[in-house]
């Protein structure tokens, strides 16, 4: 079971601003440099009801649906998982593309199976990523499912795909 060596507290300060500087990129059309490996999540505030951003790590991205899976790495306290949870109707942004879309929380299980292939593909980003979080974790397989168990996930998937 992955060990938690803090709490990581939500971003506030200078590191809330470097947090956000992404969406900065997408409002000026450069998006497309982060590539597939982040999205621009636009939401709805559950309690103002007006339009929230925010950049993600994309877990995985399936080029043939569009669809992206992220991770809540403050778990069930950022805003943006409570949004979702609320109103899953979303807007989502990956490079130049932008779609209506939902959001689906996965199983713990499918939780798990995303981090362990994600770990996989990009173990030193899983590392670092691991780390700032606050979690200490042995780098055995069952570890990292453990993990993706605890951390809630979602599937976002456009509502519609276009050429």
């Amino acid at each position: 079971m992955p060990e938690r060596i803090s709490v990581p507290k939500l971003p506030r300060g200078l590191s809330r601003l470097a947090f956000r500087f992404p969406i900065w990129l997408y409002r000026v059309h450069l998006g497309w440099l982060l590539g597939h490996r982040f999205v621009l999540l636009t939401h709805t505030g559950r309690k103002s009801r007006l339009p929230r951003h925010t950049v993600l790590e994309v877990v995985r991205y399936d080029k043939p649906t569009r669809a992206c899976i992220v991770a809540s790495g403050w778990n069930t306290k950022s805003d943006w998982f409570l949004n979702v949870t609320a109103n899953p109707i979303i807007v989502i942004q990956i490079g130049n593309r932008c779609s209506a879309a939902t959001a689906v929380r996965l199983s713990s299980g499918e939780g798990a199976q995303e981090l362990l292939d994600y770990s996989r593909r990009h173990p030193l980003a899983f590392r670092e990523l691991a780390r700032f979080m606050g979690y200490r974790l042995d780098g055995t397989e069952d570890d990292i499912c453990a993990l993706g168990r605890m951390i809630p996930m979602f599937v976002f998937t456009p509502l519609s795909v276009e050429g």
